[in-house]
């Protein structure tokens, strides 16, 4: 599933500013992240009256007494630290409801500290080598709403986690469940689930009870059924299945009307499920590897989908009735058997991202350049048939901004390539370049550019005129101009050589023009007859006025 749409678990950090903010001159914000910090700067506690204070990435090691003096705080994070202990006046908090420890390694009985927070709603404790849950902590505790215990080592929760009644977020991702908490299912204020990547055999039908589950994310567990109850979750818009054991999801899951995303990746379907195509709300479909021949019909229902993931199934051709989902931005048709795209492939106006990597084309698929608003296109083709050629009409793609063409037998590239204005990454590894088009430089916005693995030799005298390229590989080419040795040394390196070796091309030029003019003015013809080869026997007409002389009129000093 897309991590954009999973990370709300950190959505609700406030941006962070350079400077405190004040008001009246009272400083309520400050920011001292990613600064390298081994202690907390003391003069932090002189500010009384500050409420968020952010201390996240650098190297604090523990937390000292005068903590207590910011009795006005309500946000602090420390996450990505050193500390391994809490100081007692942590505690003294009281009006402290964000506290975020993440990836530090406390120690566990260090955390009986947290528990006398009790105005504390938002908990976060990723990646801090818990292995239980402090009892203490979910009866002290009764205004959380957010606990996020990501990348532990959980393996069950205590029974008194039932006393967190205001709970709506929980995040358990990457621990060891193999049961799944059946305490869960009677916090009936919960919205989001995340279980994902742990070792859940099944989902009980208590799960049913929670009405207002909104995100449920159980993906990469070992899942072979769902319950029918999960209908009952009529708030339900993501649901995360993806990388488990199912051949198929229950039919009472068609009454959730308000599903917008859903996973099934991973997943031995080998058909689509009938009851998606009454999900008409459907943003995200993620059917990739299940084992697909072939697409329903009705998937055209699903007008408002815009992302689509068929990657990694059996599909021998684009189903045409994609073609119809006209508000589709992303499609993923990578690693299928497809050998021929649809005329039709235009009529998605919306597409931005298509994916045709490991495919079966014979040819360029010419279809792709009526795609107007086309940004990125992915056609490597890492097994099966390789491309031989680009065609030049690559340019009616003027929205592209990147193309990535590994892994083919490509020879030359177009041309046209220098008349893309927004184009900023070509990958172009693997294939049989023996040069670039000079016409390269003109692609003033590209930032990278990967050629390892070619039959290059040369590079274009006028490459380091693309000032915004950041990102150069020539790896395993027989390089001439400019030597290995060079092109090892990056980017500014290469650049100094190519504008030497320019400057030095021009000096020559200049001079060659000047001995031209010098041979003509001095009478020698012009200069095209001085290059034209002389036949045997033949002299220059220097030459033969000079035997005149020696014909007629003697020399000085000769005898008649």
């Amino acid at each position: 599933m897309s991590k954009d749409i999973k990370s709300v678990e950190h959505s609700s950090k406030i941006h962070q500013r350079n400077d405190p903010q004040h008001v009246n001159d009272r400083t309520f914000f400050i920011d001292a992240s990613n600064q390298s910090l081994t202690a907390i700067p003391l003069e932090i506690f002189t500010f009384t009256e500050v409420e968020e204070v952010h201390l996240e990435n650098n190297q604090i090691e523990e937390i000292p007494q005068e903590i207590q003096r910011l009795k006005n705080i309500r946000v602090l994070y420390l996450d990505k630290n050193n500390l391994r202990s809490l100081c007692p006046a942590l505690g003294l908090l009281s009006s402290l409801e964000r506290l975020d420890l993440s990836y530090n390694p406390i120690f566990s009985s260090s955390l009986l500290i947290v528990s006398f927070l009790h105005a504390l709603r938002e908990l976060r404790l990723y990646q801090t080598d818990l292995k239980e849950i402090p009892v203490v902590i979910c009866k002290n505790l009764h205004h959380l709403e957010l606990l996020g215990l990501t990348g532990n080592h959980l393996k069950c929760l205590p029974k008194e986690i039932v006393n967190q009644t205001k709970l709506r977020e929980i995040y358990l991702k990457r621990n060891q469940f193999e049961v799944f908490p059946q305490e869960l299912c009677v916090l009936y204020n919960l919205e989001i689930i995340d279980l994902d990547e742990n070792k859940i055999g099944a989902i009980p039908e208590e799960i049913g009870h929670l009405t207002g589950l909104q995100k449920f994310y159980v993906a990469s567990n070992n899942l072979p059924v769902l319950p029918a109850s999960l209908c009952h979750c009529s708030q339900l818009s993501v649901l995360d299945l993806s990388h488990n054991l199912l051949h198929s999801i229950p039919k009472s899951l068609a009454e959730l009307r308000k599903m917008m995303e859903i996973g099934l990746s991973g997943n031995l379907l080998e058909k689509v499920p009938y009851l998606i195509c009454r999900w008409t709300s459907l943003h995200l479909l993620y059917l990739g590897n299940t084992g697909l021949h072939r697409l329903r019909g009705c998937v055209r229902r699903l007008v408002n989908l815009r992302f689509l993931d068929l990657s990694q199934n059996h599909l021998d051709h684009c189903p045409l009735q994609i073609c119809a989902l006209k508000n589709l931005e992303v499609l993923g048709l990578d690693d299928n058997k497809i050998g021929q795209l649809p005329s039709e492939l235009g009529s998605l106006s919306k597409l931005k991202i298509l994916g045709l990597t490991g495919n079966e084309f014979l040819s360029f698929p010419e279809e792709v350049l009526s795609l107007a608003s086309l940004e990125k296109l992915y056609i490597g083709q890492d097994q099966g048939f390789k491309l031989t050629y680009v065609p030049e009409h690559i340019r009616k793609l003027q929205s592209l901004k990147e193309l990535y063409i590994e892994n083919n037998h490509l020879e030359y590239l177009p041309v046209s390539l220098g008349s893309m204005p927004n184009l900023e990454v070509l990958d172009c590894r693997h294939n049989l370049l023996k040069q670039l088009p000079d016409a390269i430089c003109q692609a003033q916005a590209l930032k990278e550019l990967l050629l390892e693995d070619n039959l290059l030799t040369h590079l274009p005298e006028n490459l380091d005129s693309l000032l915004n390229l950041k990102v150069l590989t020539l790896m395993d080419n027989p390089m001439e101009e400019p030597p290995k040795e060079v092109c090892a040394e990056g980017n500014e390196v290469i650049w100094k050589y190519l504008k030497e070796n320019r400057n030095r091309n021009m000096m020559a030029t200049k001079i060659q023009a000047w001995w031209r003019g010098t041979m003509v003015r001095k009478g020698f013809g012009k200069f095209g007859e001085l290059l034209k080869p002389r036949k045997k026997g033949k002299t220059s007409p220097k030459d033969k006025k000079g035997k005149k002389d020696v014909k007629g009129k003697p020399g000085k000093g000769k005898k008649k």
